[in-house]
């Protein structure tokens, strides 16, 4: 008979001070603080919700959340924990964290802290006990918008709302300055236990990977496949990057995931149209997910547009019109690529959205330069999309062997 290591106590509900989530249209809800309370804390973000049901800490440290108030549609969160393993960067993104109910307890091998506590010491508030449901019906029909949460008893509601409709919307904003690297580095972990690897060695592609928030499980698949990963500044010159590219320092380019506006990020946009528009670099691979995505399209001429509410969740169906079949994706994201301005501009659709028809990813013929709008490393299918990493490391490692001009 083994023993079995009693649980931990379900520790009596506290008394949470009151807290409340105003929006620009005017709307205002009521809930029960957590996380970093008591700081009179009126964070300011636009108001989007996600369906899936676990993962709420990569979507809170997943940069595509700067600038956001995350709203969670699942019932009950917190109940896994935090850990130090799950991160998508080193901190906590969102600007708020609104959930229907708080557990009182956490049950997970791997957990390290309550989320209400790691909330605490990441400067974060949350909101529970608020009807998100009634929330997320409203965001579906009304659209996100700009909104304040707050514990602060002093400001009235109108004030509140005041303050959402004074909020600079997202559009326009250029958030990928905020959470990109300033200085290179170089990225070596892995998938670990997860997938099997092999160690680069000196003839393995080298990857630069443009970083405009990137996830830190994007890297881990590339590092995983057996590419050296480079990680550079959104905001390196063209120049620079086909210095790299023509002397063989490098093989291929990554495009990553990011906050934000895509139009707004124009020195990215200008910096891969020259390496498009460079006939030394016509062989040059080129990957791109979710805002890398919608960057690459923009500097091919095409044009991106606001969604009413966007697409959130990890259970999100794309059909890839390469092959028929229907892949289970992880999205996060509330712009989107039109598709007849793609056309225009030569690229050919090749993944479609089967929710609402928007375009879910694009090549451009005759190169290997490819792009999705959802997060294959997020792995909900769990392994539909994997693929596409494996074509991307496969034109890497074909430029790495044949070598690339003098």
């Amino acid at each position: 008979m083994t023993n079995t290591p009693p649980a931990p106590p379900i520790r009596p509900a506290r008394p949470a001070p009151p807290a409340r989530l105003a929006l620009a249209d005017g709307t205002v809800f009521q809930g029960q603080a957590f996380g970093a309370t008591g700081r009179r804390i009126r964070s300011v973000g636009e108001v989007v919700f996600n369906t899936a049901l676990t993962g709420y800490q990569e979507s809170m440290t997943d940069p595509s959340y700067t600038g956001q108030i995350l709203v969670q549609t699942t019932p009950l969160t917190g109940n896994t924990g935090v850990n130090t393993e799950d991160l998508e960067s080193a901190r906590v993104q969102v600007a708020g964290f609104v959930i229907h109910e708080l557990t009182r307890t956490h049950s997970n091998y791997r957990a390290t802290q309550s989320l209400s506590d790691w909330l605490a010491d990441s400067g974060v508030l949350g909101i529970a006990d608020l009807d998100t449901r009634a929330l997320t019906r409203h965001l579906r029909s009304a659209g996100v918008t700009m909104g304040v949460l707050t514990d602060d008893p002093e400001p009235s509601d109108a004030d509140l709302v005041r303050m959402a409709r004074d909020a600079a919307p997202m559009e326009g904003q250029n958030l990928a300055a905020m959470v990109g690297c300033s200085t290179p580095f170089t990225w070596d972990e892995t998938l670990g236990d997860w997938a099997p690897q092999s160690d680069p060695s000196d003839d393995s592609p080298v990857v630069l990977a443009l970083d405009c928030g990137a996830k830190r499980n994007i890297l881990r698949n590339l590092a995983a496949r057996n590419c050296r990963v480079r990680v550079v500044p959104h905001t390196v010159s063209a120049a620079d990057l086909k210095a790299e590219f023509t002397s063989g320092a490098a093989h291929a380019l990554f495009l990553s995931n990011g906050p934000g506006d895509p139009d707004a990020v124009e020195g990215t946009i200008a910096t891969l149209r020259a390496l498009l528009n460079d006939p030394d670099l016509a062989d040059l691979p080129i990957f791109g997910i979710c805002l890398g995505h919608q960057l690459l399209a923009l500097a091919m001429g095409a044009r991106t547009y606001k969604l009413p509410f966007g697409h959130r969740g990890a259970n999100q169906p794309v059909r890839d019109d390469t092959t028929g079949r229907v892949e289970i994706t992880s999205q996060n994201h509330g712009f989107a690529v039109d598709p007849d301005s793609l056309r225009q501009a030569g690229g050919e659709p090749t993944h479609i959205h089967l929710n609402d028809h928007t375009l879910a990813g694009f090549q451009i013929p005759g190169r290997p330069v490819f792009s999705v709008q959802f997060h294959p490393e997020a792995s909900p299918g769990p392994h539909d999309a994997s693929h596409l990493f494996d074509r991307f490391v496969a034109f890497a490692r074909e430029r790495c062997q044949r070598g690339v001009l003098a």
